[in-house]
């Protein structure tokens, strides 16, 4: 693992086949160990951004500069873990297998990879399903497979596409305490995109928001609520309630803008 787990982006605009521009001028700096969540309308280059910090776009579709660690986005970086908004579990591996299945790509040796990966599966709540088929799971368990895999990688930058956005409420808002506790104990820096303005406020340190396309930061808004935090106490917690109203607003700015 790197010790430099910034995320640095310095007016970048990423313009693709037919002129469309997908975002336009975005400057960003994440903290190593710092939880940020992106927030915006449909097709403003959320997970554009995501797909360049991972490398998955060439390079040429690009410009302005964008680190990742300290270096430009490179496929293959092992310095991230990339959660996407679907489970993508192999049917034929149990969920046991299908949570070490990145780290045994990355030759981490069984015993090792195994210990871990039974230990995130009880984090998430999994514990007697570690030979459970996907199908044998909810969707929601299916999720949990596929977060104790993201973390089941020891890469200090997690990128999350709309992890919990396919969850009902109740099982969303477990998920999302569930994940707060992982990142509250290993510190990793996270970049979290979402529609659920209440899911951004209540995991982050701060969020960014975008306008419509091509996608611009409208806002940046510090959540200033301690931690450690509790997602469903935050319900009760008027200063989470004036945080959400403030991200609206200026959601609606950036659809105006």
């Amino acid at each position: 693992m790197t010790a430099d787990g910034a995320i640095v982006l310095d007016r970048v605009s990423v313009r693709f086949a037919a002129g469309v521009v997908a975002v336009s001028e975005v400057s960003l700096r994440i903290r190593a160990g710092e939880f940020v969540s992106i927030v915006g309308p449909s097709g403003c280059g959320k997970t554009t951004l995501l797909n360049f910090a991972a490398g998955l776009l060439p390079r040429d579709v690009g410009s302005g500069t964008f680190t990742v660690g300290g270096r430009p986005p490179v496929e293959g970086n092992r310095d991230i873990a990339y959660m996407l908004a679907r489970d993508a579990l192999a049917p034929w591996r149990t969920a046991l297998e299908n949570a070490e299945l990145g780290a045994e790509i990355r030759g981490v040796p069984l015993a090792e990879r195994r210990r871990r990966t039974i230990d995130l599966l009880d984090k998430v709540g999994l514990k007697g399903f570690e030979h459970a088929y996907p199908k044998q799971l909810s969707h929601g368990m299916r999720q949990r497979v596929a977060l104790a895999r993201t973390f089941a990688l020891e890469s200090p930058i997690l990128l999350m596409d709309e992890p919990f956005g396919a969850l009902d409420a109740q099982t969303k808002l477990q998920l999302e305490d569930v994940l707060l506790s992982l990142w509250q104990r290993d510190g990793r820096t996270v970049l979290f995109i979402t529609h659920d303005l209440s899911e951004a406020v209540t995991m982050s340190d701060r969020v960014i928001v975008m306008s419509a396309r091509p996608g611009r930061i409208v806002a940046e808004v510090s959540i200033n609520l301690p931690r450690p935090r509790s997602v469903r106490a935050l319900q009760k917690d008027p200063a989470f309630h004036e945080l959400y109203a403030h991200v609206w607003s200026k959601l609606e700015e950036g659809l105006g803008a």
